[in-house]
């Protein structure tokens, strides 16, 4: 979304230093009204493991054979946890059972921080509109990519004695 006008006055947006911040340019009303800050977006991830692997699900969007984690965005008032369990549900109808941190990975490229789940889940799988399909992997045969929610993915094979080979992720 590209952002023109103060939500405030409807002012024209200027790019203006903050004097604050060594001159770094932002967004802003010239009446003082609004600044926009850009800051990352909290985006949930869920690795997940249901009967003894580990789920990976394909986007609507994405070119065939390309699988990932359960992801999604924050929403206000609630916790990581609460989101990465509705997110689960809302993408899978799978239950949350147990919910783990992985860690805290950047994601520059889409200016998003990306909070890492270890989720057991349990139920019946049902997907959701934007996703096509999924595949159940055995742990020791994941292949994380090397950005975002791949290295939550490596960091989470390292915890349990597997060493991670990575792939590249697909991108046509």
């Amino acid at each position: 979304m590209e952002l023109k006008f103060c939500p405030v006055c409807a002012t024209s947006l200027i790019e203006r230093p903050d004097e604050q911040e060594a001159g770094k340019l932002r967004l802003a009303c010239p009446e003082g009204h609004w600044t926009h800050w850009d800051n990352p977006l909290p985006v949930l991830a869920a690795l997940v493991e249901f009967e003894d692997k580990i789920l990976l699900a394909r986007n609507a969007a994405w070119p065939e054979n390309t699988f990932a984690l359960i992801t999604g965005f924050m929403e206000r008032g609630e916790t990581p946890e609460q989101g990465v369990a509705r997110e689960l549900k809302e993408e899978t109808n799978l239950d949350a059972d147990e919910v783990t941190l992985i860690g805290v990975y950047e994601f520059i490229r889409k200016n998003e921080l990306i909070i890492a789940y270890h989720v057991k889940a349990s139920g019946t799988v049902s997907l959701s509109p934007e996703l096509l399909e999924y595949r159940l992997i055995e742990p020791e045969k994941l292949r994380p990519w090397n950005a975002g929610t791949g290295h939550a993915m490596a960091d989470w094979m390292r915890k349990r004695g597997l060493e991670p080979v990575y792939r590249e992720w697909e991108s046509k």
